[in-house]
């Protein structure tokens, strides 16, 4: 071991610039923050969207439509998705709570059977809300519709 080939050990020193710690270093003073104004100072934090005082982005663009505040917002589930739990799990009837334990839906989701796909098996099926085309194709293989 010779003095030219000493090296500190792996980990142990850093790249990063060092701020604020004097002149020397190079950055110093102002510790790479510029003179004066909010953004110079300690503590500043800027508030979402904030512009520097131009106006917001959010308040230049123009508002439109409605948004209902009574809307009913429903989960939708096909009908190849029926087919796939009752062939799985050989079921004849399904509810909200199989739909719930087979993880398709959740216990507080508003579930609407739509009418995607095709379904073979005889199977009574219990939701929220059906489509006319889930309906018929149910109904088609032998199965029931009950409305919650």
């Amino acid at each position: 071991m010779k003095l030219h080939t000493l090296k500190p050990a792996d980990g142990s020193t850093k790249n990063r610039k060092r701020i604020g710690r004097g002149q020397g270093s190079g950055r110093g003073g102002t510790s790479t923050r510029g003179h004066k104004g909010a953004k110079s100072r300690s503590g500043y934090k800027t508030k979402l969207g904030f512009e520097g005082g131009q106006m917001p982005l959010q308040r230049r663009v123009p508002k439109f439509g409605f948004k209902s505040f009574n809307r009913v917002e429903f989960k939708p589930v096909n009908l190849d998705t029926l087919q796939a739990l009752a062939s799985q799990y050989n079921l004849e009837s399904i509810d909200l709570d199989t739909l719930v334990a087979h993880g398709v839906a959740s216990k507080n989701d508003k579930v609407k059977v739509l009418g995607n796909g095709e379904l073979s098996s005889k199977v009574a099926v219990s939701a929220h809300g059906f489509s006319a085309s889930a309906i018929a194709a149910i109904e088609k293989a032998g199965g029931s519709v009950n409305k919650i």
